[in-house]
């Protein structure tokens, strides 16, 4: 004798339509974040202009910071030495982010360098755990990288005579300039 088939109750559909429904939303929610972020530039404040080792803020943070002229076309990373200043340019040419950093004891001649190794984590030439360890350059025999500090603080005042050639910045920046910097990107240093 046949069976007759059961038929699920309409709560149940209704439960498993909606678990599906947030998975496949948590799922596209991670992979949007995987991507570059068109995020604004980050706002700091400083007391003075100090010489200290920290980034010092332009008069109006608030205001957009231009990408500087002769830093090529494209996708790429610009750094400025007098600015003390990193812009991620996507393929548009729109910056999609700036922030201010703290430069090494030995930099980059101005000229377009292309991104080579990448270590996830490590130590500095001045003894502080780093990640997000995007090299570009070499200079007076020094490698010259972006990174941050693990612990997220600004690095330390180099020994006297110490050469460094860690391009600092805070966390958020670093995770932005790893995802955006893999291996072959241009990165434009300008003066």
């Amino acid at each position: 004798m046949p069976v007759p088939a059961r038929r699920l109750p309409s709560w149940a559909w209704v439960t498993g339509l909606t678990a599906a429904a947030l998975v496949l939303v948590a799922v596209l929610a991670v992979k949007a974040g995987d991507g570059p972020q068109p995020t604004a530039s980050a706002s700091e404040k400083t007391s003075s202009p100090s010489a200290s080792p920290k980034p010092s803020a332009s008069p109006d943070e608030s205001a957009p910071v231009a990408v500087p002229d002769g830093s090529g076309t494209g996708r790429r990373i610009v750094y400025s030495l007098a600015q003390k200043r990193v812009w991620l340019v996507d393929a548009s040419d729109a910056p999609r982010r700036t922030f201010k950093v703290w430069q090494g004891t030995v930099s980059p001649d101005p000229g377009t360098y292309t991104v080579g190794t990448r270590r996830e984590t490590g130590t500095g030439s001045d003894g502080v755990e780093i990640e997000n360890i995007v090299y570009f350059a070499l200079a007076s025999g020094t490698d010259v990288a972006f990174s941050n500090a693990l612990d997220g603080s600004s690095p330390p005042p180099p020994a006297s005579g110490a050469t460094t050639g860690g391009v600092r910045m805070k966390a958020a920046d670093g995770d932005a300039v790893w995802k955006f910097g893999t291996a072959g990107t241009t990165v434009a240093v300008v003066k």
